[in-house]
């Protein structure tokens, strides 16, 4: 899944492909893909685009009509940039492709979308508020006034384990589960420690943790073109889908915790005091 600092890079990329352009045709190719039809998505066609930005995971493009196309990617999808698209429409079938946007000088960008689960989402709203997931949205970690006290204020009270808390979008915006993993390793704690039982000396840690995680990260992606982000952001990686291999700091065998649809990485050492924490799905099947 796309998080804040590939979103972020894919959001610079736009800007430097997309401002000043026009929108020559939208092409929804998918039923699933389009989330609002008023005003209708052919709205944007004709509009100049002034302006790209990210809120959390959700791309924003601002039109000179007063539209926004906003975008989630969700788990599987991505964006493809064409230097020349293909002539004449996309057929609706069984591939990846979900929306064209085509600009008036024959470049353009896909949305694709893998797998079955169609969660890839386009929105064509007034305001960007009008989309749910960022009238919800949290504080963005990453901005000027996300100091340390308002990250303690927000973890006071939070029975949850960081892990479910550094996931929750409406609690602070654009982490997912990769860099929840490595926020974690670098602030050396278990994923299911109570977010609400940190001393302040470990909310120090963990908010260090989390700035410097995804300044770096979005450091290492600033400038890529957007086929090259998947690949920097695995490589880049420390512990998440390194399961198996020996961790970066310690040397010791990075461990993984499965639930029903995703999974956790960690180190024992670094981050659970050398305990190695129940698999419950590894466990049943033992059973």
């Amino acid at each position: 899944m796309p998080e804040l600092p590939e979103v972020e890079a894919l959001a610079d990329f736009l800007t430097e492909h997309l401002v000043g352009r026009r929108v020559a045709r939208l092409l929804p190719v998918a039923v699933s893909v389009l989330k609002t039809y008023d005003p209708p998505p052919g709205a944007v066609e004709g509009a100049g685009v002034t302006a790209v930005r990210r809120h959390g995971k959700f791309l924003d493009v601002e039109t000179d009509g007063g539209l926004h196309l906003v975008v989630h990617l969700a788990r599987a999808g991505w964006l493809q940039w064409r230097d020349r698209l293909p002539d004449g429409p996309p057929r609706p079938g069984k591939g990846p492709l979900a929306l064209r946007v085509a600009l008036e000088t024959g470049e353009g960008f896909d949305l694709t979308e893998a797998g079955t689960q169609k969660r890839l989402a386009v929105y064509v709203v007034r305001d960007p508020a009008e989309v749910p997931g960022i009238a919800h949205l949290g504080p963005d970690p990453l901005a000027e006034d996300f100091t340390e006290d308002r990250f303690a204020a927000l973890l006071q009270g939070e029975r949850r384990r960081l892990k479910g808390a550094l996931r929750d979008q409406s609690l602070i915006a654009g982490v997912g589960n990769a860099y929840s993993d490595e926020i974690l390793h670098a602030a050396r704690m278990s994923p299911f420690k109570l977010a609400a039982s940190l001393t302040a000396e470990e909310t120090h840690r963990l908010y260090a943790a989390l700035r410097g995680t995804l300044g770096e990260a979005v450091e290492r992606a600033r400038g890529l073109a957007a086929g090259r982000l998947k690949a920097e952001k695995k490589g880049g990686l420390r512990v998440h889908g390194r399961t198996g291999e020996p961790c970066p700091v310690c040397g010791d065998t990075i461990r993984e915790v499965s639930f029903s649809d995703s999974s956790l990485q960690y180190c024992p050492t670094c981050q659970t005091g050398g305990k190695p924490l129940a698999d419950r799905r590894l466990s049943r099947l033992l059973k």
